[in-house]
């Protein structure tokens, strides 16, 4: 074994450029996005954690006009603002 040349494997990230980019303090910014069943066909989806500079009524706009559904921008103490929509599921 020793005239042989053995090569082990390492890991490969395909995303190491992207996450070096990103990285830095506070850049893990997650935005959640929770579907909770209601009665029926009925659903609520609740949308936080958007940047602040971001429009939250623009974007709750065009989401009713593309689920053809109600909503509301929610101001919560704890968490900050999240959009809210209800609609029926399909």
């Amino acid at each position: 074994m020793s005239d042989l040349d053995i090569q082990i494997p390492t890991a490969f990230d395909p995303f190491a450029d992207a996450n070096a980019e990103d990285a830095g303090a506070g850049a893990k910014e997650y935005v959640h996005i929770r579907i909770q069943q209601r009665n029926g066909r009925k659903s609520l989806t609740t949308v936080q954690g958007l940047k602040k500079e971001f429009s939250y009524n623009k974007i709750l706009k065009d989401l009713k006009k593309e689920f053809c559904c109600n909503g509301t921008v929610v101001q919560d103490p704890e968490l900050g603002k999240k959009i809210q929509r209800t609609c029926l599921s399909s």
